[in-house]
């Protein structure tokens, strides 16, 4: 059984990998902001006989993961999925939304990685980066997401070559939109439920998840 820690697991894609992951026998480590959301996750694993842990944190606070990675003692597998964003004509986006998308896209995944990297490194185990497509090209009224997604390819292809000797593998997962609540409260999307289902989209990564360095899933 491995510990395989999901950041903003209690939603959407999130929710689902740590569903299918459990489902496997492995142990989830649930972290998201919400406790109310981790739980609705831990309830749905502990219904198909899975285990799940829940820690609260944001992951744009140093502070807060240095206190969650101390307080972890193994950690074999780092699923960094958190992750938000604005879209609209490039002259509407707002410095909060900015801000927003490049705390918790980049520096949150960077700020997690830094923490949890040497649990990482002691259990020869795996991160994997969830980005979207949004970090392989430009896409029309993306611009602020594209940037911050464009960033987390380059820390993860960096990182891949900084660890290349190292008994670990990081793998970039690159996938288009999806069902989610990440459309709620956004009208760029006309009708989200014509996009694949999260379950469908994590069933996909499984099925890949062999130590490649890059799992892409084109619509």
């Amino acid at each position: 059984m491995k510990r395989v820690l999901i950041t903003g697991a209690g939603s959407g894609l999130g929710q689902s990998l740590a569903t299918y992951y459990a489902k496997e026998g492995h142990n989830i480590l649930l972290v998201g902001r919400r406790e109310s959301r981790l739980q609705e996750t831990k309830s749905l694993i502990e219904q198909d006989g899975g285990t799940a842990e829940i820690h609260t944190c944001d992951i744009t606070k140093w502070d807060e993961l240095e206190a969650l990675s101390a307080s972890i003692k193994q950690v074999d597998m780092l699923i960094n999925n958190a992750g938000v964003g604005y879209f609209g004509a490039f002259e509407q986006l707002e410095k909060e939304q900015i801000d927003t998308m490049l705390n918790v896209n980049a520096a949150g995944l960077i700020y997690t990685t830094k923490h949890f990297m040497p649990h990482i490194l002691q259990s020869k185990g795996r991160i994997l980066n969830i980005i979207s497509t949004a970090g392989l090209r430009g896409k029309v009224h993306e611009s602020g997401y594209c940037a911050s997604k464009f960033a987390q390819r380059g820390f993860t292809e960096s990182l891949q070559k900084e660890y290349e000797d190292r008994d670990i593998t990081i793998t970039a997962v690159y996938m288009g939109g999806m069902n989610t609540p990440f459309w709620d409260e956004s009208d760029y999307v006309e009708d989200p439920s014509v996009l694949p289902s999260p379950d469908a989209i994590a069933e996909q990564i499984i099925d890949q998840d062999d130590g490649r360095d890059e799992i892409v899933l084109e619509k």
